[in-house]
């Protein structure tokens, strides 16, 4: 898996780049936990979500936002991150220009970024977010929630309750003209910790459900 720097808002970006064997597949964006909680691209739930994109045909990208690892620049309390994902999102249509579709995935804070990110780019066909941090950080931006997607998340997660999940998840799929599904995973806590393969099952089983949206064309 290449190791890839690309120019950020602030500096040089580190990523990581799976390229896809499909012509003119789909790309997708993910996105880490929290820069100042230990968050990188190298994170278990963000590897998981990588790989399972890319075995279904994606280019992918998991990256560090600024501050991390070999990115440069410092935190931004979400602003600058959200900056730095819109200029991942460039390099990889860069490298993908004739991609059929584009997807977002993010974990935690990641998943937050992934949101926002969704409301700025209309060319993001679908989502993925883990453990969304609805009890912490405010979703209302999501008025409309422009696409279809899926929230997976953990009934054990000591710092997400499920509660606050499951009432995001009801407020968006009560949209008309999208689908959002939500899966819980039995006895996963936030990290997903001895779950990680079910986490991935979760998304790929999805995913292989709306391949109608993820075919190029």
């Amino acid at each position: 898996m290449p190791d890839v720097i690309f120019n950020g808002p602030e500096g040089r970006l580190e990523g990581r780049y799976h390229h896809s064997r499909v012509p003119n597949g789909p790309i997708a964006l993910v996105l880490h936990p929290h820069p100042q909680q230990g968050g990188t691209m190298n994170n278990k739930v963000v590897y998981t979500l990588h790989h399972v994109f890319s075995r279904r045909g994606f280019s992918v990208m998991r990256f560090n936002f600024r501050g991390v690892g070999r990115s440069q620049g410092d935190f931004d309390n979400g602003q600058g991150e959200l900056s730095d994902a819109a200029a991942a999102l460039d390099w990889l249509q860069a490298v993908n220009p004739d991609a059929g579709h584009c997807w977002v995935a993010g974990f935690s804070f990641g998943a937050w970024i992934g949101m926002q990110l969704l409301m700025r780019r209309p060319e993001i066909s679908g989502f993925v977010a883990v453990a969304p941090p609805a009890n912490r950080y405010d979703f209302t931006f999501l008025a409309p929630c422009p696409s279809s997607g899926l929230i997976v998340h953990g009934d054990k997660d000591e710092i997400v309750p499920d509660a606050s999940v499951a009432k995001l998840a009801a407020k968006l799929s009560a949209q008309k003209t999208i689908t959002v599904d939500h899966a819980v995973v039995p006895g996963a806590n936030h990290f997903f910790a001895d779950h990680l393969e079910a986490l991935g099952e979760t998304v790929d089983t999805y995913l292989g459900a709306n391949m109608d949206r993820i075919r190029p064309g």
